[in-house]
Order: C-alpha cells, then sequence, then structure tokens
C-alpha cells in the first residue's frame, strides 16, 4: 500500500503559493502507516494532469490529488479525471442542490458558472464538501475497468486548505486507515551540530543501511545534520518500541553531538543547560562580524530573559576599545580579528554585565576583507566563565550569510560542551 500525492495549480508551478497541501497530507499518511512515493505537481493544463494521472495509477493504490476544482476556466482536474476514466462529466443533483443552498443562505444567485463543480464523471462518486462549494470526487482504476493492472483509488479535493483537511479527514483519511489495518509510520528527527554530514554517516555505520527498518536518513540545514529516523510497523506499540531502540542506537553512536530531538534548537538546549548550571547562571555576548546575530538566537528563545540581561555589537575597532576596553595596543599588535582581541572582548563584556558566562565573536564574513594570513571565513570565539577563558579559530566556508550563521551557532555548541563539561569532538 503506497500513496502518490499530486498538486495542481499554475501557482504552484511558478513559485507564487507554497505547497503546504503535500506535507500535511504526508504527515497524515504516516499517521496510518502509508508510505508516499512521491509528489507531484502539475500546471493547470489539462492534457498535462490527463498524463500524470495515467502514470500514476500504476504505480501506488492511493492518488491523492489537491486543486483544480474550482468554477473557472483553468480549473480542468474534473475535466482529465473524466477523460482517463474514458467517462463523460455527468452533473450530481445532490451537489447541485447543495450549490443552491450555499448561495442562497447569502442571499446571492447561484453564478452560472458554479454548475461546472457539481459535473463529476459517470462512474465516480462526489465526496461532500462541508467547507465550499467545490464538491470532490472519487474514481477507481483496476481491473475491473481495464484501465490498469492492479486498482488505484483517486481522490480529488478542492486545494484550498481548510476544504481539503476537512474533506480528507472525513472521506479519504478513514478508508486509507482501514486498508492499511493498523499499520503505522512513526518518526523522530534528531539534530546535530559539530561535525559534517559525511562524519556522522561514517560513526551512525549500518545504522544508515537503507534496507533498514527503522530507517535512518540525514539531512543538512544551516551547519546543522539532523537524522530522521521513520519507522513502518505493522501496529503503533511496535513502531514505537523499534523508533526508541534506533533513537537510542544513534544516541550512542554519536554521543554528545546529538543536542535535541523534533522542534527543539541548540539555543533552548544550550540555555536550559545555563539554567541548570546554576540558579544564578546568566550569559551575555559581545559581536562583530555576526552583527547581533548571536544574540538574536538567544533572546528567539522563550524564557531567556532570565538568563540574557545585554549583550553589545562592537562593530568597529573604536567600538571595541571604547566600550568593551579592548586595549589599541592589542588591535594594533594582532589586528581585530585574532583570539587575544576575542578574548579581551569576553572577559570584559562578561564584568561589564556581571554575567557567569560571556561568548564573543569576531571575524571576517566576507565577500572583502580577507588577507592571505586571515582569509574571508575565518573566525575567533572566546568563551568566558568563572574558571577562565578559552579562545578558538575557525575557517568556515561559503558566503557572508553562511560564515556569521555558523559562527554564532558555533559559540552556542562550545557554550554548550563547556556546561556538559565534555571535551570538543577530534
Amino acid at each position: 500500500m503506497s500513496a502518490i500525492i499530486l498538486s495542481i495549480g499554475d501557482e504552484l508551478i511558478l513559485g507564487q503559493t507554497l505547497d503546504t497541501n503535500s506535507a500535511w497530507i504526508s504527515q497524515q499518511l504516516a499517521a496510518v502507516g502509508c508510505p508516499v512515493l512521491a509528489h507531484l505537481t502539475v500546471a493547470d493544463d489539462q492534457r498535462a494532469i490527463e498524463r500524470i494521472i495515467g502514470g500514476a495509477i500504476h504505480q501506488c493504490s492511493w492518488l491523492i490529488i489537491s486543486g483544480g476544482l474550482g468554477p473557472t476556466v483553468d480549473d480542468l482536474t474534473r475535466q482529465a479525471l473524466a477523460a482517463a476514466l474514458h467517462q463523460p462529466l455527468e452533473l450530481n443533483q445532490e451537489w447541485l442542490d447543495e450549490l443552491d443552498r450555499f448561495f442562497k443562505q447569502r442571499n446571492r444567485p447561484m453564478p452560472q458558472a458554479n454548475r461546472i463543480q457539481a459535473m463529476i464523471p459517470r462512474t465516480s462518486r462526489m465526496l461532500f464538501n462541508t467547507c465550499g462549494t467545490a464538491a470532490g470526487i472519487e474514481a477507481t482504476f483496476g481491473p475491473d475497468n481495464g484501465l490498469a493492472v492492479h486498482p488505484c483509488r483517486v481522490f480529488a479535493m478542492p486545494g484550498v486548505p481548510k476544504e481539503m483537511k476537512a474533506m480528507f479527514t472525513c472521506d479519504i483519511l478513514p478508508a486509507i486507515a482501514d486498508a492499511g489495518g493498523g499499520a503505522v509510520i512513526l518518526s523522530r528527527t534528531l539534530h546535530t551540530f559539530g561535525a559534517g554530514e559525511s562524519r556522522i554517516a561514517e560513526m551512525l555505520g549500518p545504522l544508515m543501511d537503507r534496507a533498514r527498518n527503522p530507517s535512518v536518513g540525514t539531512t543538512v540545514s544551516g551547519g546543522q545534520v539532523s537524522l530522521r529516523i521513520n519507522a513502518r510497523f505493522p501496529s503503533r506499540a511496535e513502531a514505537q518500541q523499534r523508533l526508541d531502540q534506533t533513537a537510542d542506537a544513534c544516541q550512542q553512536a554519536l554521543g554528545h553531538l546529538i543536542f535535541g530531538c523534533d522542534d527543539q534548537t541548540l539555543q533552548q538546549v544550550t540555555l536550559e543547560l545555563l539554567a541548570r548550571s546554576s540558579p544564578d547562571a546568566t550569559l551575555t555576548v559581545a559581536e562583530s562580524c555576526t552583527g547581533g546575530l548571536l544574540g538574536k538566537l538567544i533572546t528567539d528563545t522563550p524564557g531567556s530573559s532570565a538568563y540574557f540581561h545585554q549583550g553589545w555589537i562592537t562593530y568597529s575597532n573604536q567600538a571595541k576599545n571604547r566600550l568593551l576596553d579592548v586595549p589599541q595596543s592589542l588591535l594594533n599588535q594582532h589586528g581585530a580579528v585574532s583570539e587575544p582581541v576575542a578574548m579581551a572582548m569576553a572577559q570584559c563584556a562578561r564584568l561589564r554585565a556581571n554575567a557567569t558566562h560571556a561568548l564573543s565573536i569576531t571575524g571576517i564574513a566576507g565577500p572583502d576583507g580577507g588577507t592571505p594570513a586571515k582569509p574571508v571565513g575565518m573566525v575567533c570565539i572566546a568563551l568566558a566563565h568563572p574558571h577562565g577563558c578559552q579562545t578558538y579559530t575557525f575557517h568556515f566556508a561559503g558566503d557572508r550569510e553562511m560564515v556569521r550563521d555558523r559562527s554564532a551557532k558555533t559559540a552556542l555548541y562550545l557554550l554548550r560542551y563547556h556546561l556538559l563539561n565534555q571535551p570538543l569532538p577530534q
């Protein structure tokens, strides 16, 4: 049992509207154990829609369509479905009467164009729309009508998310769940920071075998490598047990590189560690090349005001000297992008904010400003705390935005490992 999701609309093809329907439908199907083979998108073109339907029905048990059921000339899903079924469109009197009531309740005459929304292929079933004027359609392709070797049930729904979700929940999901016999797909995402994707894959070893169930795959975003674990089993209890076992195995393989799961963020987890380290723990920042990004990440976390009271953006050398008392002689001798300057920034920020911990960042985000000795992407980060101050130099690849983002997250990564009292991974 598997499904293909087909979204229809010029606005989707042109990138004018984001296809949120497919993501939502996939989540619902996973909950009843129905794997999704593909997300397809096609323009408002009847021949193109027919071709996609004609190919998809031979590959899946369920074809879920959203969009193209409106009353205008560019809404062509019903016509394409009828052509694929080799059946004419016929007026569904029940839905026509419902449309008439819909407009009368709003004291408006029903436009003639809306009659098309009561037209469905002859051998199909009308699906009631509780939120709008576009009736849904259920059709079957298979050996009985000579249109496919294996049965494939097709459900066409309106593209308006509210209408689609109501129809899918009421008429479609129960049918798929019954056919699955209680099967389920459970998922969990584990987030890591501090090692590249290839290194993570190497450490996971056989856990990433594509034939394995639960499966483990990796995705990368903003320097963060996330593990997506999917468990497909006949029952929820078995899926949950095997999911937990695989998550534990990943944790054992990667250790503290895993900082959280699902919706947890690096800044959230780090602040929680800071709070647990001491009732009086606080954090401040002194930033140069990141321009306040580190402070933003910290204050994006609800409740951060209990631990973060102030910070400094000292973009120029004059600001570093005037606001953070970084000695001019230090700037002259080592340059702004150096570990001694990063250390001075962190230590002074900690004292001025009366904070237990301070993070500083100074670097060359680019695209200009680099030299052979200090190229673009070179960033110095310091962590000051009650027992001393550590400094680090990194060389980040990528454009200006990537260097800044990676710098801010790396500062949090350093603080997290310090709070865990763990050495940094090699």
